[in-house]
């Protein structure tokens, strides 16, 4: 076991990790050590004590055993302040992100202030085969370009997905809802013209109607556009 491992297991709750195996049906119950996530503060301060080769080691020491060293080494990249160093990290780790709960977590302050030089990245990472290196990629999409620098052109590559794999879907519904709620007068036109496939179309319009930031009167217009099955 190494010294991050055992760190981790300091903090080890059996029944947690039985109730985290079931938010992430993908991963057997064997990889989850029980981990709550206001520990993984004190758990990186203990790391910042060890020899800083411990931490690099961690860094690039991959494929993780345990779904819960996944997300820390998320915590660890979320915390590198410097831009290239963050995206060598992300890019080193993208490959072996296996679950929603680890690539949710992603949100470096670095990347998100950088972000119109991330752009490119992104538009690559939404067309990789991977589906959690194509989930990160619309996660960052929908956290980073739906304000001050939103285009409605960002929104036609997440459109243009076909996928077979639930988690990228419900991803590409989350992030059409989120535009439904920030930039309604370009995105609806997305659902008005059926850009999406159907499953992750309705989704979308489900995901927006139980927002509370849109109005009930786009809630019952986005109802009428929902497609149903024959």
């Amino acid at each position: 076991m190494t010294k991050i491992q055992e760190i981790l297991f300091k903090y080890q709750d059996e029944k947690y990790a039985d109730f985290s195996a079931k938010l992430v049906p993908t991963l057997s119950r064997d990889a989850f050590i029980g981990i709550r996530a206001p520990n993984y503060k004190n758990i990186i301060r203990e790391i910042n004590c060890l020899p800083a080769e411990e931490k690099e080691n961690f860094l690039k020491d991959l494929p993780h055993k345990y779904h819960e060293e996944n997300c820390l080494q998320i915590a660890l990249i979320n915390k590198i302040k410097n831009y290239d160093e963050c995206l060598a990290a992300l890019e080193n780790f993208l490959p072996y992100i296996n679950s929603w709960a680890v690539s949710d977590g992603l949100n470096p302050p670095v990347l998100k202030k950088n972000r119109m030089q991330l752009l490119p990245k992104l538009e690559l990472w939404i067309k990789a085969d991977e589906p959690y290196i194509k989930r990160v990629g619309m996660l960052l999409l929908m956290k980073y370009f739906l304000d001050d620098d939103y285009k409605a052109d960002y929104l036609e590559l997440p459109a243009s997905i076909r996928s077979d794999e639930y988690y990228v879907n419900m991803m590409t519904a989350w992030l059409f809802a989120e535009a439904l709620v920030k930039q309604w007068d370009t995105a609806i036109t997305f659902i008005q013209n059926k850009k999406l496939d159907t499953w992750t179309h309705n989704k979308a319009i489900q995901k927006a109607c139980e927002s509370f930031r849109v109005s009930d009167e786009r809630k019952d217009y986005l109802r009428t556009l929902k497609i149903h099955s024959l």
